[in-house]
């Protein structure tokens, strides 16, 4: 069992929480994932380390409540445990090489952005960082990148907090100002990796990219969170979830997403009913 040492809401749907497990902290780089289990019958979620500190043995989680297994998993509180805590899962973001860097997060995405922008920063790259959110009431972490970027942009839809606009404006504009990256790591919903991808590929930049297709087992036998990119067929799991954004094919990607929607739709429906009933 895996006791939860902290719970923190980010956002109204945005939750980040500290897990005591001394062994995938020991392991744990930035870009890796876990795989969880909040009960003995539950479905295995994927969800990206957002951090871990070795010497305390915890690792970091942050997820959104948009599912049957995460409204499940904000249920619990600090002191309660997950039946299972599985990883650290797939490679390791690459530091190693990158001057200057622009890390960019889309929404609850910024939970993946963060660590790589963090060891990004600790090995002496320049780090700009461009996130975006719907609105204000969303922002996550603001304080956290801020500590690790050079430069720090923020973006919203409605103009109610930064610059109004989404984080391909700033990109763009960013560039075509003289900014030179070695690199571009795109984090966020799919369409949004998709158009940075699309930005950059006019300049020439080589552009990663972080995909969370559908995943079951977390090792590559299912088969499930199986990509297209380039001529290849990939697997989220164990060749990424890092990939070269030039290559991916992001429709095929977002048209694999939608496979289950109405099953999800129908198990949010139970999660809230088994809720009421034990708040009963």
């Amino acid at each position: 069992m895996y006791k939860i040492v902290k719970k923190e809401v980010l956002n109204p749907t945005v939750t980040r929480m500290v897990i005591d497990a001394p062994f995938v902290a020991k392991r744990a780089k930035a870009g890796q994932f876990i795989i969880l289990r909040v009960r003995p019958q539950g479905e295995r979620i994927p969800l990206t380390i957002a951090d871990s500190d070795p010497q305390k043995g915890t690792v970091t989680i942050i997820f959104q409540t948009v599912g049957e297994t995460t409204m499940l998993l904000n249920a619990l509180n600090e002191g309660d445990s997950l039946e299972d805590f599985v990883g650290p899962l797939g490679k390791p973001s690459v530091i190693d090489g990158t001057k200057k860097v622009c890390i960019i997060g889309g929404g609850v995405g910024c939970a993946i952005a963060y660590p790589t922008a963090k060891a990004f920063h600790e090995a002496g790259a320049q780090v700009t960082t461009i996130v975006g959110f719907r609105n204000k009431d969303l922002v996550i972490l603001e304080k956290e990148f801020k500590e690790v970027s050079d430069h720090y942009y923020l973006m919203s839809d409605d103009g109610s907090v930064g610059d109004k606009g989404v984080v391909t404006n700033k990109l763009e504009a960013l560039i075509e100002n003289g900014q030179q990256f070695d690199e571009v790591i795109a984090i966020g919903p799919i369409i949004m990796m998709k158009f940075v991808s699309l930005t950059t590929k006019k300049y020439d930049i080589p552009t990663t990219v972080s995909m969370n297709p559908i995943m079951i087992d977390g090792t590559g036998m299912c088969g499930c969170c199986r990509l297209k990119v380039g001529d290849q067929i990939k697997f989220a799991c164990v060749d990424g979830p890092d990939f070269d954004g030039h290559l991916v094919d992001f429709d095929e990607a977002m048209s694999r997403n939608k496979a289950y929607l109405d099953f999800e739709a129908h198990k949010r429906d139970e999660a809230c009913n088994l809720l009421k009933k034990e708040v009963l």
